[in-house]
């Protein structure tokens, strides 16, 4: 049978789980032999089976931080374990704008835009947030020149949060655009929908139309009331040829 002193992570977790009255005075020697920070941050950096349960067993573990202030968090973002990252923040409510020494997130550290896509848009890190040197994770990024776009998709998340839209609003806005009436037509104009055969196709545009057409949409009261009633006109005259065309067709 194996001594305590040699039992691994998964035989604590193990017997934490069938004998919890016991767990403290047999397991503390051997979780604080797993568990200080540096070797805490290599089994995040390696995304170790073994680091789970052992943030299940002492749950104050998922906030361990080095001496320059490098945090799971920090780890899991820049080796790209998505998983983790998400566990981390979610299930042990770790802040996802966790800060090293020189006051940057794990945003800083993202080297794909899948790992910058999750930290954004699934786990609301602040991308506007400014290291001690004043750059956001952005400009850091694009400055170092190493994962040029990952700086550019933060780039499309700074000019959303410019404009008021969330880093989500680009789908949103398209749905929401789909799904709203157009917007109703000016008085006395109707669309009449039907079918044509390539026989009846009009043929080229008629230029002085096509010119008359072009002054009248560079006039300063196009969208005025003069404006849109000689367009009007203009279209109305347009239909009255067409169909006085079609007629000598239809006679001839």
């Amino acid at each position: 049978m194996q001594s305590h002193e040699y039992l691994d992570v998964k035989h604590i977790h193990g017997y934490a789980l069938s004998h919890p009255s016991e767990t403290h005075s047999i397991g503390q020697t051997e979780i604080a032999r797993h568990t200080n920070t540096e070797m805490i941050l290599g089994k995040a950096s390696d995304n170790s089976p073994q680091l789970l349960p052992l943030l299940h067993l002492k749950p104050s573990l998922a906030l361990s931080q080095d001496e320059h202030g490098y945090s799971l968090v920090h780890a899991a973002a820049s080796y790209g374990h998505h998983e983790l990252l998400r566990t981390l923040i979610r299930d042990f409510q770790v802040d996802v704008n966790i800060k090293d020494e020189d006051g940057e997130t794990s945003l800083f550290a993202v080297e794909t835009v899948e790992t910058a896509k999750i930290l954004v848009e699934e786990l609301d890190c602040d991308t506007s947030l400014k290291n001690d040197e004043g750059l956001t994770a952005e400009e850091k990024i694009r400055t170092e020149g190493d994962f040029v776009i990952v700086a550019d998709y933060l780039g499309t998340i700074s000019a959303r949060a410019a404009s008021g839209s969330s880093p989500n609003d680009g789908s949103d806005a398209q749905r929401r655009q789909e799904e709203e009436p157009l917007p109703p037509l000016p008085p006395n104009v109707t669309v009449n929908m039907g079918t044509t055969t390539e026989d009846e196709l009009p043929e080229e545009v008629d230029p002085a139309f096509r010119a008359r057409i072009e002054e009248l949409a560079s006039r300063e009261d196009f969208q005025g009331e003069e404006g849109q009633k000689q367009l009007r006109e203009l279209v109305t005259d347009a239909v009255r040829k067409v169909e006085g065309r079609d007629v000598r067709r239809r006679v001839g």
